[in-house]
Order: C-alpha cells, then sequence, then structure tokens
C-alpha cells in the first residue's frame, strides 16, 4: 500500500502544480486556480484509482487462476510437481540429501506446495494486494499531496506570496515522495528524490511557459 500511495502522491503533487503554474502564466486569477486545481484533484485522483483498482484486480485474478491451475496439476500430475519442486531447490544450491527433505515438508501440505509453485516457478505474488485498498490508498494520496500545490490559494495568502510559496511547498513534496520512492524499489533515495524535483519542475516549466505563450496569443478573459 505504500507504494500505491507514493505513486498516486508523485502524480497528485506534479500534475496539481503544473495546473498552477499553467494558470499563473496564463494569467487566470486566484479562483480560476483553486476551480482548476481542485478540478484536476477529483477528475484526475478518480481516474488514476480506477486505473490503480482494475490493475491490481486484474492481478489478483492472475494469481488465481494460477492457483486452480497449480491445484489441479497436483492432483493430477503429483509425481510430476515434486520433480519441479526438486528442481526449483536443485537450483537454489541444495544437495540431494537436503533436497529429500524439502520436497517432503513442501508437498506434505497443498496450500504450501501450491504457494512455493506459485512464487518460485510462476514468480506470482503468492497474496495480491486488494483492488479497493490499492484503489482508496492511490485516491487519498492523490488529493492529499496534490492539495499541498493550492494550499496558499485556498487559505488566501498574500497575492506576492502565492505562487512562490506554492512552488516551495510543491519542491519539498516532490522530493520526500520521490526519496520514498526511492526507499521502495531499492533505489537511491537522494537520486530519486532529485529525479521527481527534476521531473516536477520541468513539468511545471513547460505548462507555464504554455501558459504564457496562450495568454499573449489569446489573451484572458476578465
Amino acid at each position: 500500500m505504500v507504494g500505491d500511495a507514493v505513486l498516486g502522491g508523485v502524480d497528485g503533487i506534479i500534475t496539481t502544480f503544473a495546473i498552477v503554474a499553467g494558470s499563473v502564466g496564463g494569467g487566470f486569477s486566484n479562483q480560476v486556480v483553486i476551480v482548476l486545481g481542485i478540478a484536476n484533484l477529483i477528475a484526475d485522483g478518480f481516474s488514476m484509482a480506477v486505473s490503480n483498482f482494475l490493475s491490481t484486480r486484474s492481478e489478483a485474478e492472475e494469481v488465481e487462476r494460477a492457483r486452480e491451475s497449480e491445484i489441479r496439476q497436483i492432483e493430477e500430475y503429483p509425481e510430476g510437481e515434486r520433480r519441479e519442486v526438486r528442481e526449483i531447490f536443485a537450483q537454489k544450491g541444495f544437495d540431494d540429501g537436503t533436497l529429500d527433505r524439502i520436497v517432503e515438508v513442501i508437498t506434505r501440505k497443498r496450500d504450501l506446495w501450491v504457494d512455493t509453485m506459485l512464487g518460485d516457478e510462476l514468480h506470482l505474488q503468492k497474496t495480491p494486494k486488494s483492488p479497493r485498498r490499492a484503489a482508496i490508498t492511490t485516491f487519498t494520496a492523490f488529493l492529499v499531496f496534490g492539495f499541498v500545490s493550492l494550499i496558499p490559494y485556498v487559505f488566501s495568502f498574500p497575492q506576492r506570496l502565492l505562487f512562490s510559496v506554492s512552488g516551495i511547498l510543491s519542491a519539498i513534496a516532490f522530493f520526500t515522495l520521490g526519496f520514498w520512492k526511492g526507499v521502495i524499489l531499492h533505489r537511491s533515495p537522494f537520486l530519486s528524490g532529485l529525479q521527481t524535483f527534476i521531473i516536477g519542475g520541468i513539468a511545471a516549466a513547460l505548462a507555464y511557459g504554455i501558459g504564457v505563450l496562450l495568454h499573449n496569443a489569446f489573451g484572458v478573459a476578465p
């Protein structure tokens, strides 16, 4: 669930701050920034949550189909499945005497046998994530972290500080989420945080630049 929260939060903060930057570059009022930002939080967050729900459910269904297949193979071809267990652990470096004991212990209990085949042969997650929990976690993280960029606008900070405070808060969120993403994926947390910070900055710069160009080309309605 931590992974879902981090990925949802990263997407939420990047897209929302990009909207803030684009709106500021386009010369829109504070009220428009708030409306567009909150609309993005709800609509894009919901879309991401649904996508994660469907993806996680597909993974769970794949695991269930594989489990049913392994149960059927164990029932119909037990000796063949025992040989596969033996081959799996032989490849891990166990010798014959230990292999006999491992095979005996694992094949004594069907659930353990099936789990071994799922994890070591098919490389599937034996206990898949809950699709509903994954979706809720993603949506919540998207809302919470995406809202960071809107804090100075919603709480009526001084006009001259609005975009600066939004940028500072967003930068902190970019780096923090990237840092934790690195921890989860077993990569350098600092480099992952810096990468997310740079990606968010580029997205915001592009949005701001496009907003300025469109504003100069077409103007903004009062």
